[in-house]
């Protein structure tokens, strides 16, 4: 196996860092482990050829690999259950009651293969029932990784991803793909979806502010002063009384965030 001089993963960890927002500084063996396989398909026979590489030639589709090799998108369906509790049974009548444009606007960010973003528009056509035809519910889904996105516009999930979520909503939402276990979402709610590739780290100049922003579990992968400065540019897009959802293994600095802390990992914009 290659091993990785402290120069290069020096090289690598800051270059990762400064472009895309992701932490790897104490991640060598990490790297290391993820990363041989790729050197060995891709001709180079030691770290410090590929990291030149990476940092002069590659191509958006290198760079994606990479990045895939070394951050984890698991999630499932209903992932961290008390967030869509919250946004169901809180968040949603308080909109529905006061929007008088009857537009929605929700961010999923670092939505991953997909699960959060479906969720959240079943939940949202759940909760309107027969008047859901009158409101754009259009829930903004963006990934910095291609690969991922392609899966979740597929919208293809095996069965035990489902574990979690009510059957009927499985049988209303989702067809099964022949004799399989795999389960394709409905077409009425793929469109209801937007899925684009972009990269937390750029400015966020989407057209409207939103009333809720999933970004559950990425955060994770930085370091404190990109924390706070995702979080600032955040809450500058973010409607006046919306909100800011993060994981429950994350938190925001109290201290520095103009968000009010509602519950663990709940912030709002008073």
């Amino acid at each position: 196996m290659n091993t990785l001089k402290e120069d290069d993963f020096f090289r690598l960890y800051t270059f990762i860092q400064k472009k895309y927002g992701i932490n790897l500084s104490k991640k060598k063996q990490l790297i290391e482990g993820r990363l041989n396989s790729t050197l060995f398909s891709m001709g180079f026979d030691d770290f410090s050829k590929y990291v030149d590489f990476i940092l002069t030639k590659a191509t958006e589709k290198d760079i994606e690999v990479m990045l895939n090799k070394l951050t984890t998108n698991y999630t499932y369906f209903m992932r961290e259950k008390v967030h869509f509790d919250f946004f169901s049974q809180n968040i949603l009548p308080a909109l529905v009651k006061n929007k008088k444009d009857k537009v929605l606007s929700i961010w999923s960010a670092g939505c991953s293969t997909g699960q959060e973003p479906y969720t959240l528009s079943i939940l949202i056509k759940e909760f309107l029932g027969k008047e859901a035809h009158l409101w754009d519910t259009r829930v903004l889904a963006t990934d910095i990784s291609q690969k991922v996105l392609l899966q979740a516009q597929k919208g293809i999930y095996p069965e035990d991803s489902f574990k979690d979520m009510p059957s009927e909503w499985v049988r209303k939402y989702f067809k099964r793909i022949g004799d399989t276990d795999q389960y394709e979402v409905t077409q009425d709610l793929r469109s209801n979806v937007i899925f684009k590739t972009f990269n937390l780290m750029d400015p966020i100049q989407f057209k409207i502010p939103f009333d809720v922003i999933f970004c559950r579990n990425v955060m994770i992968y930085f370091n404190q002063s990109t924390k706070d400065d995702l979080v600032d540019r955040f809450y500058s897009s973010t409607n006046r009384g919306g909100y800011l959802i993060i994981g429950l293994s994350e938190t925001i600095n109290k201290n520095s965030s103009k968000y009010k802390y509602i519950m663990p990992a709940v912030y709002r914009k008073i």
